[in-house]
């Protein structure tokens, strides 16, 4: 049979026996239905095991629908790689989609064949609102930028309970507003925002609260409570909605069956060759509205189609009265319309129930009464008695909020991502061919690329793709909840539809050959310790495939096989005075202290690896002893080619002239703070364990001395043993770095350390190139340049995972010194404190931009009194991009969970020391 994506993979089953369940379950357990047992957090333990053990399969539906496919490579077809302009959002309503789905609230099966969301009408919209509304990267003034307010505040890990929150204006949408403002606005503007407009301000909106909880694996009970916030009776069109991604017409072999929705009264019954049935059935008397998910051809391209009821026919029927659902009940996209009358101040509920079943069954009778309020009130229990003993008592009851809310958007930005790149390169055998420059243009080195799996978003609508290295550090705040689940996601970019022959791991949609830095093996060891340190299984298979793109590293990174390496922006974007990706204003290379850090940290993460795999496979002692050397020599070359500058006692990047002569680049960024990372411990246990390393070892610093400044310092641990520290600094070079990081003048900031030094506010850093003047700034907000489009900034702005890479790495310098190495914290205070108080009080900043104040603020909404004060809107956390530098509010993509959901993980850490807020 031949499918539109690649055969489905089978789940990575590397879990130690511990976490294995028995094939039979009583009756009354969490996985049984109701059930009669009190709600315990052992009931989602219960059923991610069976999950994992492969005995029901928990994770088959949830939150994997996009909430932005518009505007993707994906369905990027353009000469020049103009996604936002060949696929707008005018577009989306009419369009089908090539390569996966959106909608609100919503959920689909693992690949994506059915996709249920969310639609509403206030009745004075132009369009129904069925997916978000926001600016491309040529329609803000700080590039792309969604202008809604949602919410994910609520997800176990396997979506047995799910809630998710919307606020949306009763008054017309302000599309064209929105457009048309932030286009007059410059960069010394700021964004221009749904909220500026006014529609919230007399709280004439509606808030709309949509609940999922699994009775079965396949079987979801859906309540969409529908509040008028306003002081008016209002009425609402609400349009629950089911259908069948379009995969029949693209002209491919054997993939031309059509699945069929046919309305039933209040029921829409799905068939699907391969799933199965799916029916969506509702409580009271909705009119079943029909059409198909083809494209409007007419409507875009005055041509004729292959359907009168094409993919925007319920949204002209509805807002247009338009002839243009099937009247027979038949096609691909369904809706149960309600028409809602309100009262001021009221609200009104709306019962669903979504069930499957597998091919050649048949869905039975849906229960939207005492068995569906059970379904719910159980599974409701059960999320809140796993967060309490997820969240330690010591976390006070906002910063738990804070900590479920994170993990509610990790759950809910888990995304279906589909793209068979050889097959996106060459075009449909039913569609027009793309550009034949498209075959030498983006991605098209990366034609083994085909992908049809799940995987954590760092934002569902901002950034709908994964990023390697923001996945990295995703799965460090998952693995606290699904481990497993975190193993998968680390291991499928290893696999070999994702890594590139050469050893290239996958960087992002837009170029995959780009260049992110590699925290693969960090965030390996981070989930294999929070899952217990025993699946010593994942660690080798992750070694394996880590040792290609190490080398792949070494061989590209490396051009003077000196063992500096360089790497473009590394996923920085505009921290420097000219762009890093791009080609150097003069001839010459780029040798990053960064590239070089990172490469150093790796080396220790995969001698870390080998050290864990040696105790049970001592044949990886030959790599441990190769990761020990290569470090050494990463390590040293950062001083002895430059990149440390004793004057100024931090690492800098290096511009190396064909001469031979040198330019340094005396940037104060994170740059310089990123070789922190490089360090861990050899204990004499592991010295005795292991004899060929601590031969080794000996032998580096009799014949070798000119290492002993990484390799060599040496002291008494807790125990009364020597032990070693490996690291790109000593203690001379920690302190120098630690006095700048540590200064509020300059990286530290009262929530947190930001990126660039803010001592550049008042002396930007200015060179000469090929008669050109290159300058860069701290800018403690937006960016004010347009390198990368202006939507990212790294010259100020707060950034978690860096953040918590350097307090991570402030811990493993904690664990060696002891209380020997006390530093003044912050500097020029006069206060002594040692490493760990150092990172305790860091992860204390980080956690306070989310949490209350002693006025009741959050730091991340800033100035904004209706999200400070409103008591609907107070509570609902989002999880911004970054953070002003200076004041802690939220920036960038500003709603988005991914890499800063690491909060999460920071309340976990701490709390679990027995350290609470006063």
């Amino acid at each position: 049979m031949v499918t539109d994506g690649p055969p489905k993979r089978s789940r990575v089953e590397t879990a130690p026996p511990e976490h294995t369940q028995p094939e039979h379950l009583p009756p009354g357990s969490a996985s049984s239905g109701t059930g009669g047992t009190e709600p315990g957090p052992d009931a989602e333990r219960h059923r991610l095991a069976e999950a994992d053990a492969g005995q029901r399969d928990w994770r088959a539906w949830g939150p994997y629908l996009s909430e932005r496919a518009w505007g993707t490579v994906r369905e990027d077809y353009s000469e020049h790689g103009t996604a936002w302009d060949y696929f707008p959002h005018d577009h989306a309503r009419s369009r089908a989609y090539r390569w996966s789905e959106d909608g609100m609230a919503g959920v689909c099966d693992e690949r994506q064949r059915f996709c249920f969301a969310l639609a509403l009408w206030n009745g004075a919209d132009p369009i129904l609102k069925e997916r978000m509304f926001g600016l491309g990267g040529d329609g803000g003034n700080h590039g792309e930028d969604v202008k809604e307010y949602w919410w994910y505040e609520d997800s176990t890990p396997t979506h047995s309970y799910m809630r998710w929150r919307y606020h949306y204006p009763q008054a017309a949408f302000p599309y064209a507003e929105l457009v048309s403002v932030n286009a007059r606005r410059g960069r010394d503007d700021t964004e221009y925002e749904l909220v500026d407009t006014g529609l919230f301000d007399d709280d004439r909106y509606w808030a709309v609260t949509v609940e999922y909880a699994k009775a079965a694996p396949t079987d979801m009970c859906l309540r969409i409570t529908v509040a008028n916030r306003g002081d008016r009776a209002a009425r609402l069109h609400v349009l629950p909605t089911l259908w069948f991604r379009n995969t029949w017409a693209w002209g491919l072999p054997g993939a031309h069956r059509v699945p069929e929705i046919t309305a039933d009264g209040a029921r829409l019954v799905g068939a699907h060759h391969t799933l199965g049935q799916v029916v969506l059935t509702g409580a009271g008397t909705p009119t079943p509205l029909v059409c198909d998910n083809d494209s409007n051809t007419v409507r875009l391209w005055g041509l004729p189609g292959r359907t009168r009821f094409p993919k925007d026919g319920i949204n002209d029927h509805v807002v247009d009265g338009a002839a243009t659902v099937n009247p027979a009940g038949r096609g691909t996209k369904g809706a149960l319309h309600y028409i809602v009358d309100v009262p001021a101040r009221g609200q009104t509920e709306i019962r669903l129930r979504l069930t499957g079943a597998d091919p050649g069954s048949t869905v039975p009778p849906a229960d939207l009464g005492a068995d569906f309020e059970a379904v719910l009130a159980r599974r409701q229990a059960e999320a809140d008695a796993y967060f309490a003993d997820l969240i330690p008592a010591a976390a006070s009851a906002d910063e738990a909020l804070v900590a479920r809310q994170a993990v509610a958007g990790l759950m809910w930005g888990k995304q279906f991502y589909h793209f068979d790149v050889a097959r996106w390169l060459a075009g449909d055998p039913g569609a027009v061919p793309p550009p034949a420059g498209r075959r030498q243009g983006r991605n098209s080195a990366w034609p083994h690329m085909n992908s049809c799996d799940v995987i954590s978003m760092p934002d569902p609508w901002e950034y709908p793709w994964y990023a390697a290295w923001d996945l990295g550090f995703h799965c460090v705040a998952l693995a606290r909840v699904d481990p497993g689940f975190a193993k998968d996601q680390l291991l499928l970019l290893l696999r070999d539809w994702y890594l590139h022959p050469n050893g290239q791991i996958p960087a992002y949609e837009w170029a995959f050959g780009d260049v992110n830095p590699p925290v693969h093996a960090w965030a390996a060891l981070k989930v294999f310790a929070i899952d217990g340190g025993r699946d010593h299984a994942f660690l080798a298979r992750v070694m394996q495939k880590l040792l290609l793109n190490f080398t792949w590293w070494v061989n590209r990174k490396d051009t003077g096989g000196n063992n500096v390496f360089e790497g473009g922006f590394l996923g920085l974007d505009n921290v420097g005075p000219f762009d890093r990706s791009a080609a150097l204003p003069v001839a010459g290379v780029l040798e990053q202290s960064d590239a070089t850090g990172w490469m150093a940290m790796y080396a220790l993460n995969l001698l870390d690896m080998a050290i864990v795999l040696a105790e049970h496979e001592h044949t990886y002692v030959d790599l441990v002893t190769k990761f020990f050397e290569h470090f050494a020599y990463i390590a040293a070359a950062a001083y002895s080619q430059g990149l440390w500058d004793d004057d100024d006692g931090f690492f800098h990047d290096v511009l190396r002239l064909p001469d031979g002569s040198q330019i340094p680049l005396r940037v104060r960024s994170v740059v310089g703070l990123v070789p922190l990372a490089a360090a861990t411990r050899l204990t004499s246990h592991t010295l005795h364990r292991l004899p060929e390393l601590a031969a080794r070892l000996r032998w580096f610093l009799t014949g070798r001395p000119e290492y002993a400044t990484v390799i060599g310092t040496r002291r008494l641990g807790a125990d009364g043993r020597q032990q070693r520290l490996l690291s790109m600094v000593g203690p001379q070079q920690l302190v120098q770095v630690l006095s700048r990081m540590l200064d509020p003048a300059e990286f530290l900031s009262d929530y947190g350390l930001r990126t660039m030094s803010r001592a550049h506010l008042a002396r930007p850093f200015s060179v000469v190139l090929g008669g050109r003047v290159f300058t860069v700034g701290y800018e403690p907000a937006e960016s004010q340049a347009g390198v990368f489009g202006g939507n990212s900034n790294w010259r100020g702005p707060i950034w978690m995972p860096t953040n918590y890479l350097l307090i991570d790495a402030l811990r493993t310098y904690a664990d060696f010194y002891g209380d020997d190495l006390l530093v003044e914290y912050p500097t020029r205070s006069g206060n002594k404190h040692t490493l760990h108080e150092v990172a305790d009080d860091l992860s204390e900043r980080l956690i306070a931009l989310f949490a209350r104040d002693w006025w009741g603020r959050r730091p991340i909404y800033g100035a904004s009194e209706l999200f400070q004060r409103h008591p609907d809107w107070r509570d609902r956390i989002a999880f911004p991009e970054y953070f002003h530098g200076d004041n802690g509010a939220g920036l960038g993509a500003w709603h988005q969970t991914g890499w800063t959901a690491l909060v999460a993980d920071l309340i976990i850490g701490l709390r679990s020391q027995g350290t609470g807020r006063d």
